[in-house]
C-alpha cells in the first residue's frame, strides 16, 4: 500500500507542469467532493475515446509492477519510467483499439461470466470474498467496478484477436516438416563426450613430506592404471581408489559438450579412442586417469523430437505478424488526437521502431 502511493505520488510529479492550464478541448471534467471540481488531463482521444493522465500513470505502475521494480531514488524511479513508458503508450493504444472493436463486435462481460472469474481467482488463491476485495481495492488500488472493466477489457482484447488473427493462421505438419529441413542449423545437438576418471588427490609443495606424499600418490595413481589396462573394470576401481566426488558414480563425467572442455583435455582426447585409457596426468588437484568412455557428434534433434515446438513458435510467429498487421490497420483506420505533443512523439516513435524491427533494419 505504501509503495503504491509512493509511486503513484512520483508519477504525478512527472506530470507537465501546466497540468491545469487551458481547460477547453486539452481537458475533461470529473465529478470530486460536494462543491469541488476536479480536472483531469486529457493526453490523447482514441476515436473520441479518452486517455487521460492518471489512466497513464495507472498503466506506469502496472507495468513497474510487472517488471517488479523498487527504484531507490526518484531520480531512479524517473528513468526507469522514462523507459517504460514509450511501450506503455503504445499498449494502451493498440488495447483501446481492440476494446473499441470488441464492442463493435457486441461483445460484452455477463455477470455471470464475471462471478466464474471472481470465483476462479479465490479458488486458485484460497481466498474469500474480503480477502479478493482486499486484494484488488488495497493491494491493485482499483474499485471492483474498475477491476470488472479491466477484465472485459482483456476479455475483448483475447475475442477480437481470436476472431481476427487466431481463426485465420495456421500450421500443417508438411508446413513444420519443410521449416525443419530448411532450419536444420537450429535443431542441432552438439558433439559431445563422456569421460571416466580416477583422481588420486595430492597436493603441491616444495618440502621432503610434500615429496613423499606426492610420491605416493603417483604410486596409487599407476596401481590404478595397472588394473585397469589388466582388465579391471574403470568404474569398479574409480569406486575404490578415487579420490574424486564422482568416484560414487563410478567416475563418470557427462555427457559433456565439447565446447565445455578445456583445451588441455580436448588435446589429450585427440590422441584416444573411445574406450582407451589416458596416461597418467598431474594436475593442481593431483594425479588424474581419463578413460574415453564415449562419443556422439553433432546431428540435428529427430523431427519428431521437435514437432510440436516447432509448430507452437512458427504458428507464434505468424501470430505475431499478423497482429502487428491487424493493428496497423486499426491504427490507420483510427481517428487518434494527442493533446500531449511530447507523448505524442514518444507515441510516433515507438511504432517507428517496432516497424524497423519486425524489418529487421
Amino acid at each position: 500500500m505504501q509503495m503504491s502511493n509512493a509511486l503513484r505520488h512520483s508519477l504525478a510529479t512527472l506530470a507537465v507542469a501546466a497540468l491545469f492550464s487551458g481547460i477547453a478541448d486539452a481537458q475533461g471534467l470529473k465529478s470530486g467532493r460536494p462543491g469541488a471540481q476536479v480536472f483531469e488531463r486529457i493526453i490523447v482521444k482514441i476515436n473520441g475515446d479518452p486517455f487521460t493522465q492518471t489512466d497513464l500513470e495507472d498503466a506506469q505502475i502496472t507495468e513497474l509492477r510487472t517488471r517488479n521494480v523498487i527504484a531507490q531514488t526518484d531520480a531512479e524511479l524517473r528513468a526507469i519510467i522514462a523507459e517504460i513508458t514509450p511501450d506503455v503508450l503504445a499498449e494502451a493504444v493498440d488495447t483501446a483499439l481492440m476494446v473499441q472493436r470488441g464492442r463493435d463486435y457486441g461483445f460484452s462481460l455477463s455477470d455471470e461470466q464475471f462471478q466464474e472469474i471472481l470465483t476462479g481467482i479465490k479458488d486458485d488463491n484460497g481466498l474469500n470474498d474480503e480477502q479478493l476485495e482486499s486484494a484488488i481495492i488495497q493491494d491493485q488500488q482499483m474499485t471492483m467496478l474498475e477491476f470488472r472493466q479491466a477484465v472485459e477489457d482483456q476479455m475483448m482484447v483475447g475475442q477480437v484477436q481470436q476472431i481476427e488473427i487466431l481463426n485465420k493462421i495456421s500450421m500443417t505438419d508438411t508446413e513444420a516438416r519443410v521449416y525443419y529441413d530448411d532450419n536444420l542449423d537450429e535443431f542441432m545437438q552438439p558433439a559431445t563426450v563422456t569421460l571416466r576418471e580416477i583422481l588420486i588427490a595430492a597436493a603441491d609443495g616444495t618440502g621432503a613430506l610434500a615429496q613423499a606424499q606426492d610420491q605416493a600418490a603417483l604410486t596409487r595413481a599407476e596401481q590404478a592404471r595397472a588394473r585397469v589396462l589388466g582388465g579391471e573394470d574403470f568404474a569398479d576401481v574409480a569406486r575404490e581408489m578415487s579420490d574424486a566426488v564422482s568416484k560414487d558414480n563410478g567416475g563418470l563425467l557427462g555427457p559433456i559438450v565439447n565446447s565445455d572442455l578445456s583445451q588441455v583435455i580436448l588435446d589429450r582426447l585427440e590422441t584416444m579412442e573411445v574406450g582407451a585409457v589416458g596416461e597418467i596426468e598431474r594436475t593442481p588437484a593431483g594425479y588424474q586417469i581419463l578413460q574415453f568412455a564415449d562419443e556422439t557428434a553433432a546431428a540435428p534433434q529427430p523431427y519428431d523430437d521437435v514437432r510440436n515446438s516447432i509448430m507452437e513458435n512458427v504458428f507464434d510467429e505468424r501470430r505475431l505478424e499478423a497482429l502487428d498487421r491487424y493493428l496497423g490497420t486499426l491504427r490507420d483506420d483510427a481517428i487518434i488526437e494527442w493533446v500531449d505533443e511530447d507523448l505524442q512523439g514518444i507515441y510516433e516513435a515507438q511504432i517507428r521502431s517496432r516497424a524497423a524491427a519486425r524489418r529487421g533494419d
